[in-house]
């Protein structure tokens, strides 16, 4: 089909009104002479329209001779008519031609640069270093190296780590990473405290003095392994009137608390499920806007002026005309997309539902525990209510061991 009208189309195709009372002779004839006729429709008793090839046209007049029909050229298509139009009008193909020639000249050049990923390095510092490296508003494309052009930029500016140039039809991206500058730490001191309420399984101390044991129960904020470490108690002479004298207390050390302190802690939360709950879905129809802003001005392009739809939810996609230099159109292209939704009702059992209440209830306690949490026992309880309701309702509630201690820094004065 389609290698058929890439032929029509070379060759040219017309559109022929014919006038007869015996239009069946005309297409018999015409057929038995090869001619290949297609798209025939009646408009009125007399009147017929077809498609021919325009090779068929001079043909077609011995047919209609003796037939003793007639007709006319409706409408002609294909590439023969549009050369004969386009050289009536020399001037408007070669205003294209020249239009385009300076479309693709000037699409040969750089003229965009966009800076990411810069924070303390200026934006006008790296494009004054991508200038003096070869890379500036206005270059040839087929000029710029981009090795060279990172490797410059990056001895140029000492503060980047890496920089990569990429080059995306008019536009150069200069993508920079800059050196991360460690700060001198001073001296911090730490306890390790509780994040949670707990019960104390497991103290393991890397750092510190420990302040719980096992079996202990603790709240949040208290401290489990102490950055204060007491010093060793001080020698006493055995028996009286010995001339061994007594050590003077030392001063306590202090440092920063690290180790690991299991606890068995308990979560609890609620779930519920409706027997019959509303929900929205989406009909698969959806129209599009395009919309043009002039400042705040909108400008309807395409699309209808008023959503066809009761409930529908909008999607919005902006397109920008980049800025030059210091001037910054603001002119936006936006395409808004509407897709209509209807309301529908689940209806569920009692059975459904207390799943789905179950689901959910455990879903919401799992969302607060830890990476490093483990699940010890996992229990789910139905709350039954006097009056009956359209609603099932649940608590799960969880036991699990982690390590709930977080370092809490203190000042030594």
């Amino acid at each position: 089909m389609f290698v058929l009208r890439l032929l029509n189309f070379l060759t040219g195709s017309v559109t022929i009104l014919l006038y007869s009372d015996t239009p069946e002779k005309f297409i018999n004839l015409a057929a038995s002479r090869g001619i290949f006729i297609w798209d025939v429709r009646m408009l009125e008793e007399k009147k017929v329209l077809l498609r021919v090839r325009l090779s068929a046209v001079k043909p077609l007049k011995h047919v209609a001779r003796k037939t003793g029909c007639r007709f006319e050229i409706f409408s002609r298509e294909g590439l023969p008519f549009l050369l004969a139009r386009l050289n009536r009008r020399r001037a408007l193909v070669i205003g294209c031609i020249f239009f385009l020639c300076a479309v693709y000249f000037l699409s040969s050049f750089v003229w965009f640069l966009e800076v990411t990923g810069s924070q303390r390095v200026a934006e006008r510092d790296i494009i004054k270093a991508a200038a003096r490296a070869g890379l500036a508003r206005g270059t040839p494309k087929w000029r710029i190296n981009i090795g060279s052009v990172e490797k410059s930029i990056q001895e140029q500016l000492p503060a980047l780590s890496w920089v990569g140039v990429y080059i995306k039809g008019t536009r150069a991206d200069i993508k920079v990473v800059e050196k991360t500058l460690v700060e001198e730490k001073k001296d911090e001191f730490s306890h390790v405290v509780a994040a949670k309420a707990g019960l104390v399984e497991d103290v393991l101390v890397l750092k510190g003095h420990p302040a719980v044991k096992e079996g202990d129960t603790v709240v949040p904020g208290q401290v489990l392994i102490s950055g204060i470490v007491p010093p060793p108690e001080a020698a006493r002479p055995e028996k009286e009137g010995s001339n061994q004298q007594i050590q003077p207390a030392q001063e306590p050390a202090y440092v920063a608390a690290r180790g690991i302190v299991r606890a068995r802690v308990w979560y609890e939360e609620y779930g519920e499920a409706p027997l019959a709950e509303k929900e929205k879905r989406y009909t698969g129809r959806a129209v599009t806007r395009l919309c043009m802003k002039i400042g705040e001005k909108v400008i309807i392009l395409k699309g209808p002026l008023k959503v066809p739809f009761a409930f529908y939810q909008e999607e919005s996609f902006t397109k920008r005309i980049p800025g030059w230099r210091n001037l910054t159109p603001g002119v936006e292209l936006i395409t808004l997309k509407y897709r209509e939704w209807e309301e529908y009702t689940i209806i569920r059992s009692k059975e459904q539902a207390e799943q789905l209440a179950r689901q959910r209830a455990l879903a919401k306690v799992k969302q607060r525990l830890p990476k490093n949490a483990i699940i010890l026992t996992e229990r789910v309880e139905e709350l039954v209510v006097k009056q009956p309701e359209n609603l099932v309702r649940v608590r799960a509630y969880l036991e699990t061991l982690e390590d709930i201690g977080v370092n809490k820094p203190f000042s030594v004065k």
